[in-house]
């Protein structure tokens, strides 16, 4: 199949699917898929989108309208792990086996990112489904191409990636979990490429794991990604007990309740204890080369200044959502706890004392009501410019009514400043990718 081809890429403003898109606007006509349009727009400019959810798409005839026009699908859909109103069975096996059957009846091509090691028998429920997924489509198009990835490394970062990258900025010291598992990486341009390879026929239809040729150790990767981002050297590497990964991975579990997509929850830490491996084989007979390994991928991308940054930023982020949290939880229950300490000093400046009660009761549940909010992912950003501004008020409504503040000695006004700063920079973290 030559020439222009009309592709849609689902999952298009994903972790991959914003690199396919990127890839195949080179010599196609490419739309993307997916739930969001606001962020589909921000990171793919320019590429026409279409709404869907693949959770609604679960039958032939739901998908028919949907890829009317297209020559080729190309799904990079996929979540890791359940939560929220992610049902791994629906998108990654119920909906495409509905698009493949889908395909097969309108002689459409689709090429399937899938993962390496998925098989119906492996541990975890995103390999299991993504097996079936891939069974579903191969009954209904046997001349698919199914691509399995192993750890993908790109520019941007995303779960595996994200979390050696986050795990690579913790100063001074190296913390290493798993350290012996087996990783087989694959570069973003290389899997990129096999999909673009896969629409022009120069990749015969077919299984194939995207892995380099040799597997390095999980301590190797993380050291050699902390190297590349142009860290300083540990002085020490630490390898965590296992009781330390259960419990970050049960915390990480139930953050995931909250909405938070942590890269240390239990699908994450069980795909890095079973090791990321997969046959090179296949794609080397098909195409006569090796992907690249991993001292070619990080020699290919030199880190620079920004991916130090959002390390960085990945490490902080935990951290201050959860020490903003507990501060506005002590503001909030300092204030119920002194409540006619607090209202005293409302009241030496003229205010009726029920009012000073009120008020500072008032205030005090606004602060737990914003501790609560910044632990639910969904509405952390809006608490955190709620924090901002309800700092601000703070500070201004003290400037204006009890000005003395600013000469106190333990700087109570002076100390909102910082928390201020603190939020604004939570929130502008907290931006999806």
């Amino acid at each position: 199949m030559t020439g222009q081809k009309k592709i849609l890429v689902l999952g298009a403003y994903g972790f991959i699917g914003v690199e396919v898109c990127r890839r195949l606007r080179r010599d196609h006509d490419v739309r993307g898929l997916g739930r969001n349009p606001e962020q589909a727009t921000r990171v793919l400019p320019g590429v026409p989108f279409r709404v869907a959810d693949l959770n609604d798409l679960v039958t032939p005839a739901d998908w028919v309208p949907v890829v009317q026009d297209i020559d080729v699908v190309v799904n990079c859909a996929g979540a890791l792990q359940e939560g929220g109103a992610t049902d791994l069975t629906k998108l990654h096996a119920t909906a495409i086996a509905a698009l493949a059957e889908a395909c097969a009846t309108m002689g459409l091509r689709l090429i399937q990112i899938s993962a390496a090691g998925a098989r119906k028998e492996a541990a975890t429920e995103f390999m299991r489904s993504k097996a079936v997924g891939d069974h579903a489509i191969l009954d209904h198009l046997p001349e698919a191409h199914i691509l399995r990835p192993g750890l993908v490394l790109g520019h941007s970062s995303f779960g595996g990636t994200r979390l050696l990258r986050m795990l690579a900025a913790v100063p001074v010291v190296q913390p290493v979990a798993l350290g012996d598992s087996p990783i087989q990486s694959v570069s973003m341009d290389d899997l990129t490429g096999a999909v673009s390879a896969a629409i022009t026929d120069q990749l015969a239809p077919g299984i194939y794991d995207l892995v380099e040729a040799d597997a390095q150790s999980l301590r190797d990767v993380l050291l050699a990604t902390r190297a590349q981002l142009g860290f300083a050297a540990p002085r020490r590497v630490i390898q965590l007990p296992n009781w330390a990964l259960s419990v970050t991975r049960r915390g990480a579990d139930g953050l995931g309740r909250l909405g938070w997509r942590s890269p240390l929850r239990s699908t994450a830490i069980a795909v890095l204890a079973d090791g990321v491996r997969g046959d090179p084989a296949p794609y080397r007979q098909a195409m006569g080369k090796d992907l690249q390994s991993l001292a070619q991928i990080l020699q290919d991308f030199p880190m620079r200044r920004e991916h130090r940054l959002d390390a960085r930023m990945a490490l902080f982020l935990p951290v201050a959502v959860a020490l903003l949290s507990l501060f506005w939880l002590i503001s909030g229950v300092v204030g119920l706890w002194q409540l006619n300490t607090a209202a005293e000093v409302l009241v030496l400046v003229g205010w009726p004392a029920a009012l000073a009660k009120i008020s500072v009761v008032f205030w005090s549940l606004v602060d737990l009501a914003l501790a609560g909010l910044i632990l639910w992912r969904p509405w952390a950003g809006r608490a955190c410019l709620a924090m901002a501004g309800v700092a601000l008020f703070y500070l201004l409504a003290a400037t204006v009514t009890a000005p003395g503040l600013w000469a106190d000695p333990l700087g109570p006004l002076a100390k909102i400043l910082p928390v201020l700063l603190a939020s604004v920079a939570t929130y502008w973290t907290l931006e999806e990718r």
